[in-house]
């Protein structure tokens, strides 16, 4: 059944003229006017500027496509209702230029993605992709949550259930809504490198290729069971909260370093500093701009935060190798725990993910 919209400031909606029951496979279809201005002209006749109807399918739990807002030139905003954290989630979307392409979804760290931080603003992400042909998803939101199911609800960080949402409720909707290959990467840093492998565990097949940046594999174990705990409180939330208290059997079942054999089958790219100072540690750095204590700071916590996950991203290769699964695995003798850096990794691990997943 379609649903007819209706604009309002540039949002676009379904409409509310009369009340209809939709199954929980039935199409949302939502109009969308893509309009690009160069000069005072409206230039058309391009396949992402023209007008078009982007039709998304209800995830089978009934989650779905609420409304489609333009972003730009060349992106744009889902917004998609999720059943399992009854709520909305923004999700910032750079189309692919042409029909039945891969996508790429990208994780943020402990902050989460936003409009004001994350991948677009510190990464350039949409310059990077804007030649290579893929569809770019990139979920707002996230903080502190290790992007997990969490146990129960948060008094400060709400209601968690992240893994569905990514692995069960968004990608039906991303997929009908681009129609893409159905072949998919995933790439995080930080909080988030956790979570990619964690997602590719829980769900083999969904994900050709996993990027890993900077992240600790291992959660379950005393030392970094208080790295994850640390990670969690830095917006407030109760590591109790996610996956119980340090006895829960949860725990390990969230650490990739102990369910590493499901990994088998994904091709991974798994990268990590030092921690010293590298390139990327100076005063004229794009992410310290000059600023001496904003440098200090990147030096000394990010320093010591990328030694820590190094260890870990060590003794995640010692298992990888033990087990007899390829992984391309990227140690630098310098860097800190810094965009700089991570900006690197995307570039090196891209034609790795484009060959897994057909871009």
């Amino acid at each position: 059944m379609r649903v007819g919209c209706a604009r309002d400031r540039g949002r676009f909606r379904p409409g509310m003229a009369s009340s209809v029951r939709v199954r929980r496979a039935a199409a949302v279809v939502v109009a969308v006017t893509l309009t690009m201005i160069s000069g005072g002209n409206v230039v058309s006749a391009e396949p992402r500027t023209t007008i078009e109807s982007i039709s998304a399918d209800e995830a089978p739990d009934g989650s779905r496509l609420i409304e489609v807002t333009p972003v730009g030139e060349s992106q744009m905003n889902f917004t998609v209702h999720s059943t399992a954290m009854d709520k909305n989630v923004t999700v910032r979307v750079i189309r692919a230029a042409s029909e039945k392409r891969p996508t790429v979804y990208m994780l943020g760290g402990v902050e989460g993605n936003s409009e004001q931080f994350g991948w677009e603003q510190k990464a350039d992400v949409e310059k990077f992709f804007s030649d290579k042909d893929v569809n770019v998803v990139i979920p707002f939101g996230g903080q502190s949550s290790y992007y997990a199911d969490w146990k129960q609800d948060d008094p400060k960080l709400g209601r968690n259930k992240w893994q569905t949402f990514l692995t069960k409720e968004l990608p039906p909707i991303v997929d009908s809504a681009l129609e893409t290959t159905g072949k998919n990467a995933i790439a995080g840093l930080s909080m988030s490198a956790t979570s990619v492998l964690n997602l590719a565990i829980s769900k083999p097949g969904l994900y050709q290729s996993v990027g890993a940046y900077s992240g600790c594999a291992m959660t379950s174990d005393p030392v970094a069971r208080r790295f994850v705990e640390i990670t969690v409180s830095d917006f407030g939330g109760n590591p109790e909260n996610m996956w119980g208290a340090a006895e829960d059997p949860l725990w390990a079942a969230n650490d990739p370093y102990v369910n590493a054999e499901r990994l088998r089958g994904t091709t991974l790219y798994i990268s990590n500093g030092s921690g010293l100072p590298g390139p990327y540690d100076t005063l004229d750095a794009r992410t310290v701009g000059g600023n001496r204590r904003a440098l200090a700071t990147q030096v000394v916590v990010g320093g010591v935060i990328e030694a820590v996950t190094n260890d870990c991203t060590m003794r995640l290769a010692e298992k990888l190798r033990a087990l007899d699964i390829p992984a391309t695995v990227d140690l630098r003798p310098v860097g800190t725990h810094s965009w700089g850096y991570w900006r690197d990794d995307l570039s090196a691990s891209w034609p790795m993910m484009a060959a897994a997943i057909g871009a």
